[in-house]
């Protein structure tokens, strides 16, 4: 019951992020495919579990893992490639909340070994794709990730939330400018507080406050040219974060 429920809120949500134009097949499959996996698995364990699995253990390997909703997810699936022939783990999952991805952290971070972990999350929780969720809420799930990480050796790189535009379509009524802006904010001043790495993607890829329409695919998630900005940034803060002891 409790499970149909969320289901349900979520569905809802997503209705209500696209109420303001005719959804299209394409976003009533999304929120189809949505609800199944709310019901289903809600953390997303199994996404990426089987996959795990068949890895081998890292040994010298400089393994870095990405965690993150559709931003990190999409990346690699359009003709630039994620960080072709380096022992780079994609580990996202579109729609996700900082719950979700705090509840998977162990399977599909501390469990693969990595040596450094580049978390991405906050912007779906301050748009409410699960439910109404908080800026404090979503800090403190950050919050336990990274310190999770810490315990088991893994250096941290805490990524900026991504810009948004309505270049395509209203997307600011439910991720408003300012909230993207004070999570930033808040996931600048706490990397310094817990030394970890601060990754800004958004001064790259922002235009005012709006993402820039020439790096977005829909005002949301980034085209090639924006996710080969973001590469270069990751690897910068990926080094920075390996120097410290």
């Amino acid at each position: 019951m409790k499970q149909y429920a969320l289901a349900m809120l979520l569905g809802a949500s997503l209705m209500a992020q696209v109420e303001d134009s005719e959804p299209t097949r394409d976003e009533l499959e999304r929120i189809v495919l949505a609800q199944q996996r709310l019901l289903n698995d809600w953390a997303g364990l199994t996404r990426y579990g089987s996959d795990n699995t068949e890895l081998p253990l890292t040994g010298s390997q400089l393994r870095v893992v990405f965690l993150g909703d559709e931003v990190t997810e999409n990346w690699g699936q359009g003709g630039s490639k994620f960080f072709p022939g380096k022992p780079y783990l994609n580990r996202g999952i579109a729609g996700q909340t900082t719950p979700q991805m705090l509840v998977r952290f162990r399977q599909d971070v501390i469990a693969l070994q990595p040596k450094v972990v580049v978390i991405q999350g906050g912007a779906n929780d301050l748009a409410g794709v699960a439910g109404p969720m908080t800026q404090g809420t979503a800090a403190e799930n950050v919050m336990s990730m990274v310190e999770l990480a810490k315990v088991n050796g893994i250096h941290v790189v805490l990524a900026s939330l991504t810009p948004v535009c309505d270049c395509y379509k209203n997307l600011t009524t439910y991720r408003r400018p300012g909230k993207l802006v004070g999570m930033n904010a808040w996931l600048k001043e706490y990397a310094a507080k817990s030394g970890s790495v601060y990754l800004d993607y958004y001064s790259a890829l922002v235009q005012g406050r709006s993402f820039r329409k020439d790096l977005t695919v829909d005002g949301l998630v980034p085209n090639d040219a924006g996710y080969r900005i973001m590469a270069e940034l990751a690897e910068n803060a990926i080094s920075k974060a390996l120097s410290r002891t």
